[in-house]
């Protein structure tokens, strides 16, 4: 039995939720948002909240119940308070400048990375080694922060490269004479 998904999910005042179908509307301060839930999972609104529920007993229902609770959770935090991922630029000349709206990196490379920001999301730059990606969908956020980070990713001998803040590089020893 699910424990994610027996519990329901409280909406807070300014946030109005649509159901047409399977489908669940999301709107709040932030923006809008939208997602189909799979058909094994019913939805109901019941006063200031939402409660999901398995149409039948099979593994996949039981699989859907859970992740479909928590996606739903997550569109009603996006819309109210948003997300936002911070990375942090780690090496000798490494650093992120904001050219317009897209985002301009100099990372070791013979040229500049430029990364035009995803629809809903935006990039600011507090310092030249440390950007922050703010947006309302948890995955869009996420991806976008993955993407920057693959373009350089931490090396394990100095530990140079685009990290998460935070995040912990395991570090090799080097050659020795």
């Amino acid at each position: 039995m699910s424990r994610i998904g027996k519990k329901a999910v409280a909406v807070p005042s300014g946030v109005t939720v649509t159901l047409d179908g399977q489908t669940v509307t999301v709107k709040g301060p932030k923006g809008q948002l939208a997602w189909t839930v799979a058909e094994e999972i019913e939805v109901k609104q019941e006063g200031g909240e939402l409660t999901l529920s398995k149409r039948e007993e099979t593994q996949r229902a039981q699989a859907m119940w859970g992740l479909s609770r928590t996606l739903v959770a997550n569109m009603v935090h996006g819309v109210t308070q948003g997300y936002e991922q911070t990375l942090e630029l780690v090496g000798v000349g490494y650093r992120a400048a904001l050219k317009g709206q897209s985002l301009s990196m100099q990372l070791g490379f013979s040229h500049d990375v430029d990364i035009p920001p995803p629809a809903g999301i935006t990039f600011v730059v507090p310092k030249q080694t440390e950007i922050k990606i703010s947006g309302i969908d948890k995955q869009m956020v996420g991806e976008t922060a993955a993407r920057i980070r693959r373009i350089r990713p931490p090396e394990p001998y100095k530990g140079k490269g685009v990290r998460y803040q935070g995040e912990t590089v395991r570090r090799k020893e080097g050659k020795k004479k």
